[in-house]
């Protein structure tokens, strides 16, 4: 069967690199024709580009230019990086993308990528906060009426849809002949949408065993016994909690970005180095949705915090759902005697949303009616 996704694949962000590549390849697995639409709206073109402002307060004519210019030298060099050339060669060697690129949802439905079954997702493609929320391409406006259309894994990441929004929102998730979404929050967005029999399903990685990512990891050289810190906010008290654990436990601290009071960095590293920090560190401690997927895929110990931008509920319900609430934390305390992870009873939890969520994509490749368990909500498992 020919099957097309679309997704956010190319932003140079580590989740999003390898949520693209596990449902792909999961598909491919199946023995599928999968490929990724190759979607690159403006708005998902902003972080190595050499000319222009993202700020509207810089947005003003005069401004705009003087602004740019000040700014040319640094972008110049990040165009130039390590960092970017790491994710260009992950998408060229490991995202099976189509030849055609598309930029708008226009361009889509005037000549719509050829498959008989689309899926939407994963990841944060239907947050509201973001304007791939509100891009009816991630809703599969564009796919041709005689197609199946399904979402697998789609994350609102917040608590709710912008008011504003949610006429639009529902109209478009309706259009859908299939829906899964990632959270339990995205259920409960969904319910009070007016939109039923929606499956909660996990995030791609999942779908492929730790066995899989190995085969995918680059190696770091040697290393000493080291905690990963992955901190988006560059958040003092994570940073001293960690190097507090560290040195109360004889660990190097590693971090996946640049972090002044930490042993080494790996900023200019791609997703490939994140899964080999991930699989060898000795304790994860993070903010990140995927660095929590992957301390669970690959058995890690971890602790997972907030988020400065409030797409808290990404970490919260995934915690929750494998049993482990205690590891999401809002305030950092004396963490460091935490009882360890029993991962007989989280393996027993993912391995049975894990079954549900294949057979939602079986349902959906094979044209079966959906039978969700408690329609989707597995917040009591």
């Amino acid at each position: 069967m020919i099957i097309k996704t679309i997704t956010c694949h190319d932003v140079y962000n580590v989740g999003a690199s390898l949520q693209a590549y596990a449902f792909v390849t999961y598909l491919h697995n199946l023995g599928h024709d999968a490929q990724i639409i190759d979607y690159k709206p403006k708005y998902l073109c902003n972080q190595y580009r050499l000319w222009g402002v993202s700020n509207s307060k810089f947005d003003k004519p005069f401004i705009r230019t003087l602004y740019s210019i000040a700014k040319l030298p640094e972008r110049i060099s990040a165009r130039c990086s390590k960092r970017k050339a790491e994710y260009d060669h992950f998408t060229a060697d490991f995202l099976p993308i189509t030849k055609r690129k598309y930029t708008t949802n226009d361009e889509l439905k005037r000549n719509p990528p050829k498959a008989d079954v689309y899926f939407a997702g994963s990841d944060q493609i239907w947050n509201t906060m973001f304007n791939n929320g509100k891009d009816p391409a991630f809703y599969l406006d564009f796919a041709p009426a005689d197609s199946v259309k399904a979402s697998y894994a789609a994350s609102f990441a917040t608590e709710d849809v912008v008011d504003s929004w949610k006429p639009q929102v529902k109209k478009w998730i309706s259009a859908l002949d299939y829906v899964s979404v990632r959270e339990s929050s995205a259920v409960t967005i969904t319910r009070n949408l007016g939109i039923k029999n929606v499956v909660q399903v996990l995030d791609p990685v999942f779908l492929l065993e730790s066995e899989q990512w190995e085969v995918v990891e680059k190696s770091i050289g040697d290393f000493e016994p080291y905690i990963l810190l992955y901190d988006f906010d560059r958040n003092p008290e994570i940073v001293a909690f960690a190097q507090k654990f560290a040195l109360q436990n004889g660990w190097k601290l590693y971090s996946v970005l640049s972090c002044p009071g930490c042993d080494r960095c790996f900023e200019q590293d791609g997703p490939q180095t994140f899964l080999y920090l991930i699989h060898h560190a000795e304790y994860v401690v993070s903010n990140s949705f995927h660095a929590t997927a992957f301390s669970l895929i690959y058995k890690k110990e971890f602790l997972v915090t907030c988020r400065q931008e409030g797409i808290n509920s990404r970490m919260r319900d995934l915690t929750s759902l494998v049993g482990a609430p205690s590891r999401f934390i809002s305030d950092w305390g004396d963490y460091g005697s935490l009882e360890k992870i029993d991962w007989n009873q989280i393996n027993t939890n993912l391995q049975n949303i894990k079954n549900q969520s294949e057979r939602y994509i079986n349902c959906v490749i094979k044209g079966e009616n959906n039978d969700p368990k408690s329609d989707g909500d597995y917040t009591n498992l």
